[in-house]
């Protein structure tokens, strides 16, 4: 039973953090390197004294604590979500799941956007819940919390414990790989999904007949995971290693969030083009306070294991119940953002999705809602509003709105 949940760190963990600020043993800089090493120094002594000394964390909680939070145990997992009803007579349940090393604080620009009716009177009632590990929800402590699950964590949250009947459920990143499996296993659940990506399994293997922009595609990949893919390798492999020096060190922890932010994003070389300090810090606090750092990182780890397990062990094959690799039959929509971490094609997504809707867009990079909410809140809205128009069954509407 879900009930009303309000965020409240307490002092002494604010205190504590900026105790830790000021006794940082910072490492040298090659000069004048910007960024090329990772997180630039000037820009990140900035950050960490506004953090310090300027940032009120208070009025950001009273700002997070503006939209409605809940908390409900699913299947033993206490999963903490926000739930916003839309404006519309004809409002449609939406899952929004973020991804790494962002939040549930990603969506929170795109909200009044998405539960505004529009001109039809459609409008979206948004479900956004924190990923096992991240922010407020539990944090694993057992193997297995790979994305499968944590989809049928979120299906049973929507049409069990919301009482809704189908949804949209749109993602990015994990989001988009989320929305997959729900796709993949829950498809009676789904009117359509909507990502940003496509999930990154789908990039590990080049197709023996990869079109020529699938060819181009997976030597960008390739590139990519030998300039930027080193974190991820890490955390699939061995996050526990890493998890010490992130979950003691605020400085650590800033430095290893804040470089994606800057890397995969549409910035032109200056992170606060998109991301305010207080949206930064406001995303980086809620990781220190709940010490979710290690456990949002285990998601690379369950996500590989998965991977691996499914791609060489023959049991897995001949499992009947399993869909590792199958092509989803669900609507699928994508708004692909130019400065994302990959931009793939269509021929590749046409091979996994039952592509009904492929939009690239003008501007943009990984952080989609959070970059260019009004684009993918637009392109949203069109995806949904084409369902709509498609002829459906009797009883269609009983079957979205539920209890």
């Amino acid at each position: 039973m879900k009930k009303s949940f309000k965020i409240n760190i307490k002092q002494s963990i604010l205190d504590n953090l900026k105790t830790r600020i000021a006794n940082t043993r910072w490492p040298d800089e090659i000069e004048n390197s910007k960024w090329e090493y990772g997180t630039n120094k000037t820009y990140l002594k900035e950050l960490c004294e506004y953090w310090q000394n300027t940032f009120d964390w208070k009025k950001q909680e009273d700002y997070l604590n503006s939209f409605a939070h809940f908390k409900t145990t699913v299947d033993g997992i206490s999963l903490h979500y926000i739930h916003l009803k839309g404006e519309g007579t004809k409002s449609i349940p939406l899952l929004l799941t973020h991804g790494y090393p962002d939040s549930f604080v990603r969506f929170l620009k795109i909200i009044p956007l998405l539960t505004k009716a529009d001109k039809n009177d459609l409008s979206f009632d948004v479900i956004i819940p924190s990923i096992p590990g991240f922010g407020f929800s539990d944090i694993p402590t057992e193997p297995g919390m790979n994305k499968k699950r944590i989809a049928a964590l979120f299906t049973k949250l929507i049409t069990e414990d919301l009482g809704y009947g189908k949804f949209v459920a749109h993602g990015g990143d994990w989001g988009a790989g989320i929305a997959e499996q729900i796709a993949l296993y829950n498809a009676e659940s789904l009117l359509g999904i909507h990502l940003t990506d496509i999930p990154f399994e789908h990039g590990m293997i080049e197709p023996k007949d990869a079109s020529s922009s699938e060819k181009k595609y997976f030597e960008a990949i390739k590139k990519w995971q030998m300039t930027e893919g080193a974190y991820a390798m890490i955390q699939s492999t061995k996050p526990q290693t890493l998890a010490y020096g992130l979950n003691d060190s605020p400085v650590g922890l800033a430095a290893w969030i804040i470089e994606k932010f800057k890397s995969w994003s549409d910035n032109d070389g200056d992170i606060e083009t998109y991301f305010t300090k207080d949206e930064l810090l406001t995303n980086l606090t809620i990781y220190w306070a709940t010490e979710t750092i290690n456990g949002a990182m285990r998601i690379y780890n369950e996500a590989m294991k998965a991977m691996m397990n499914a791609m060489y062990n023959p049991l897995v094959k001949l499992n009947p119940f399993d869909k590792t690799g199958d092509k989803s039959e669900v609507p699928a929509a994508f708004a692909i953002f130019p400065k994302d971490i990959s931009t793939p094609p269509k021929d590749l997504a046409n091979r996994f999705f039952n592509v009904q809707q492929w939009t690239e867009m003008p501007e943009g990079g990984h952080f989609a809602a959070m970059e260019q909410p009004e684009l993918l809140a637009e392109d949203i809205r069109k995806f949904v509003t084409n369902l709509q128009a498609e002829p459906q069954p009797e009883g269609f509407l009983e079957s979205v709105f539920g209890n």
